[in-house]
């Protein structure tokens, strides 16, 4: 019948859903808990090179926060 194909469907389903899932969480965890940013227009660019120009670090993730910028 058509319920034969549900558990197919289910592990099919999984299987697509997970590297997506697994990929936001290792990027979120390796920029210490903050969401990946992109850069979609040559502006947004600029902001991430300056974010990592005043970090310090010489990343983009990891600020200084306002009150530590000269």
């Amino acid at each position: 019948m058509w319920y034969e194909i549900l558990p197919g469907f289910a592990i099919m389903t999984a299987c697509l859903i997970i590297p997506g899932v697994a990929t936001a969480e290792i990027q979120k965890y390796t920029n210490g808990g903050k969401e990946k940013r992109i850069a979609r227009v040559p502006y947004q660019w600029y902001l991430m090179q300056r974010d990592k120009r005043l970090s310090g670090a010489g990343v983009h993730y990891k600020s200084k926060g306002l009150e530590n910028i000269n």
